[in-house]
């Protein structure tokens, strides 16, 4: 996440689209899309939970991604998307956003992705220089507004 404090603007930069895609569990995926009901410490629970669930081997079987490796990045972001959006709710004179900036030829990708890192780099840039007073508690797909499920 990066704040710009004078012109009050937070992103959050999300390599992963649409994370919540990965859970296996409707009940997992409606909780963490479900801004009214989340909270900071409900975030802190479900962090512990995961890790329990890890451990534990049971990770499909509560709700959360299981497959296709990266799992505990893909949760680490999808909470990080949730609560840049509790975020934008608490705190309405700031422009929370996250953003996907699509898959990007850096060292994490190995450099094989599809976009430049300045093409990568254009969503946030439109969230860092947009006016006050824009878009808060939204998600971008590059540089589209798009659904977080």
């Amino acid at each position: 996440m990066q704040k710009r404090i004078g012109s009050k603007h937070c992103r959050n930069n999300n390599n992963i689209s649409i994370l919540l895609q990965f859970f296996s569990g409707e009940e997992r995926k409606q909780e963490l899309n479900d801004i009214d009901k989340l909270s900071e410490q409900r975030l802190d629970e479900l962090s512990e939970l995961f890790l329990r669930d890890f451990k534990d081997g049971q990770l499909a079987h509560r709700g959360w991604p299981a497959e296709g490796g990266y799992i505990a990045y893909k949760v680490s972001k999808a909470l990080m998307n949730a609560y840049s959006r509790i975020l934008a709710k608490e705190h309405p004179s700031l422009c929370v956003n996250c953003v996907h900036p699509g898959f990007v030829q850096t060292d994490m990708s190995f450099q094989v992705g599809d976009l430049t890192v300045e093409e990568g780099a254009r969503g946030a840039l439109m969230m860092a220089l947009a006016p006050k007073g824009g878009m808060t508690g939204g998600f971008l797909d590059r540089t589209e507004v798009a659904p977080f499920m």
